[in-house]
């Protein structure tokens, strides 16, 4: 049997339990943490990196496998190599959130507000995707193919394509929010709502939130499919998935203030993203393994991050 196919026993309280360990974790990070708004600097945000990275690896070698007894090491290894994965093509992500921000002047110590919002909407959406995802992969053997080359042709634009600095203003989203609802002119603190003169309107800053759900949405078109290349199962996915978004906050807020070391970070991620695609291809005819996989998406993004800060600090000396 393929080891794809091969299925872990999940019962609805393994599923509860995690849903609501995680809603924990995020009211105590609202409501404890950052109750009160404030600049997230690099240490805090370094500290925070540090914390989720710890947690989804516990989760994946010790937690996991206490809880659910079919969890041998083969799950570990596809739920780390997932992980890794998704918070891999998750930085890709970051700089377009950084662009959004400048763009609409968020002040900084209301960007972590927007991001935790924003990540409540993702692992909805993600949810539903990966619940999607997996049926159809389960009904259809020739998607994987499908998805694999999706993935190819999409790390392969990704490389070829030149960068274009896009206007904020004049996507669909914020189109669309602007012709159907008010936007006031001005923050108001950290308010996604405001009333003027007896009138309630958005302010821009519930703007900022709903396109940086849409870039999320965007991000997971590739990521998803990517994960399939490990695994087909939900449970796997989506853990990895959400451990990896629980990280991208305090991701962005390590990475947004040193963009000019990672210039060479899209290029790495192309080249993960064709793996993956050309793994997802070839797996019924050259199957590559996991633990395999894992060690070349880790030295691609090792060495274009490398890259990238040799070829800043040559610049600056």
């Amino acid at each position: 049997m393929n080891p794809m196919l091969a299925q872990i026993q999940i019962s609805s309280w393994h599923w509860a339990g995690f849903v609501l360990c995680v809603l924990v974790f995020l009211a105590l990070d609202l409501g404890v943490f950052h109750r009160k708004a404030h600049v997230v600097g690099f240490k805090e945000a370094l500290a925070w990196t540090g914390l989720w990275v710890t947690l989804a690896l516990l989760f994946g070698l010790v937690i996991a496998p206490a809880l659910v007894p079919e969890w041998q090491l083969q799950q570990t290894v596809e739920f780390i190599t997932g992980y890794v994965i998704e918070l891999s093509l998750s930085m890709d992500n970051v700089f377009v959130i950084a662009l959004i921000f400048t763009h609409f002047a968020v002040p900084s110590r209301h960007q972590h507000r927007v991001l935790f919002w924003g990540i409540l909407g993702a692992l909805i959406m993600r949810g539903l995707m990966i619940w999607l995802g997996v049926e159809l992969l389960h009904r259809f053997d020739w998607l994987l193919i499908a998805l694999g080359a999706f993935l190819v042709v999409s790390g392969i634009k990704m490389i070829f394509t030149q960068e274009k600095e896009s206007d904020p203003e004049k996507t669909i989203v914020v189109r669309l929010t602007r012709k159907f609802f008010p936007v006031s002119s001005t923050f108001d603190g950290q308010k996604f709502l405001t009333r003027i003169n007896g009138r309630t309107l958005l302010t821009p800053l519930a703007l900022v939130l709903l396109l940086v759900e849409a870039t999320d949405l965007i991000f997971a078109l590739d990521s998803i499919p990517a994960i399939f290349a490990i695994t087909k199962d939900a449970f796997i996915v989506f853990t990895s998935n959400v451990f990896a978004i629980l990280g991208l906050r305090s991701l962005y807020f390590v990475l947004a203030g040193a963009i000019q070391y990672f210039r060479y970070l899209k290029i790495g991620l192309s080249i993960v993203l064709v793996f993956i695609g050309l793994k997802m291809v070839l797996e019924h005819y050259l199957p590559i393994p996991t633990p395999l996989s894992l060690g070349v998406v880790v030295l691609i993004i090792a060495g274009s991050i490398l890259l990238s800060v040799k070829a800043t600090r040559r610049e600056k000396s």
